[in-house]
């Protein structure tokens, strides 16, 4: 695909950089008077999760992969793996750590998560926009105490994840987290 037909989502190998993938991000086409139209990509290499901008002459061909994602359910975790199962199949795969450090605190037993893949190679994990979990700890809310801390108190979920809830959300209760902002949306 010439590189002025690439869209932000894309996922694509560069020739110059064998064996190096990358998701457009953004990509602004700029054309003078006398020189080819340039394209300016902004793109996050998959693998390593570093964001580049790279420029490209139009005429540029790139390979354009497919990038399947494939819903799993989160089981436990090992310590140094966590472990993800296919409920049609029931073919469970690991992941380390590393894979997946941002996503662990919104990772509670028997949630459905969208794993990547790029032919057998798994790429990440990708969370719902919103996930349920459950208050393990906080303070009981105290009537009249809105004014010094605006009518949210700390509490930690059962993920260990540590957020700002409403005074009126006790212990054992489940709450809806936005995954994208980590702050409290709504009870469950």
């Amino acid at each position: 695909m010439n590189v002025t037909e690439l869209r932000a989502g894309n996922y694509f190998e560069d020739p110059a950089e064998p064996n190096t993938l990358y998701q457009c991000l953004d990509i602004l086409l700029n054309k003078t008077a006398m020189r080819k139209m340039v394209a300016k990509l902004k793109v996050r290499n998959v693998r390593t999760g570093a964001v580049i901008e790279i420029s490209r002459n139009s005429g540029y061909n790139m390979e354009v992969v497919t990038v399947t994602k494939k819903v799993m359910q989160y089981l436990y975790d090992t310590g140094a793996t966590l472990v993800f199962m296919d409920p049609k199949t029931y073919e469970q795969i690991e992941l380390p750590h590393s894979a997946c450090e941002a996503q662990i605190p919104y990772l509670a037993p028997n949630g459905e998560v969208s794993i990547q893949m790029y032919e057998e190679e798994v790429l990440g994990v990708e969370l719902p926009a919103k996930v349920a979990l459950t208050v393990v700890e906080c303070e009981p809310g105290v009537r009249g105490d809105t004014i010094t801390n605006g009518g949210s108190k700390e509490a930690t979920l059962e993920t260990g994840l540590k957020i700002r809830i409403p005074l009126f959300i006790n212990q054992g209760e489940a709450i809806i987290v936005d995954t994208t902002t980590g702050k409290y949306d709504k009870r469950a």
